[in-house]
């Protein structure tokens, strides 16, 4: 199981999420390929569900609270994806890589971050981020099942 997020250096400029120098884009995928990625991803974690939610598919964690929603061109032109998001995740993402994260509708002033499957794709980068929105939204007992790897 993936390590949860360390947030707490992000102002040292060695951050999880300071694209500078720790995440890098090396492993790249086809855009083809985007949706069961994603899926796969998000299945993996304990007691997701998916199912569609506003057109779109979304997982949910014990069919309750929704930590990722997947946007084909919804109210634009691009393919991504939307998810809950550490504190402060957001600002860093959307201020480091814009090309690759945004701020979504809706969920964006709830500090949710968009990011784009369009683009040449870090799935190991993504999956992090993924990981971090479960933990963001799960009940304390879940989160911790993650934190202990």
């Amino acid at each position: 199981m993936p390590k949860v997020a360390n947030l707490s250096d992000t102002g040292t400029g060695r951050g999880k999420y300071d694209m500078r120098g720790t995440v890098h884009w090396g492993r790249m995928n086809s855009i083809s390929d985007h949706l069961p990625r994603l899926r796969s991803l998000c299945m993996a974690l304990p007691e997701v569900e998916e199912r569609v939610s506003h057109g779109e598919p979304a997982w949910f964690i014990r069919g309750k609270r929704q930590f990722v929603t997947y946007a084909d061109h919804h109210h634009d032109e691009r393919v991504a994806f939307w998810c809950a998001a550490p504190e402060g995740a957001q600002q860093i993402l959307t201020g480091a890589v814009p090309d690759r994260y945004f701020v979504p509708p809706y969920v964006g002033g709830r500090g949710w971050v968009g990011c784009y499957l369009d683009v040449e794709v870090d799935w190991d980068a993504l999956q992090e981020i993924i990981v971090d929105a479960y933990v963001t939204v799960a009940p304390a007992g879940l989160a911790a099942q993650i934190a202990a790897g």
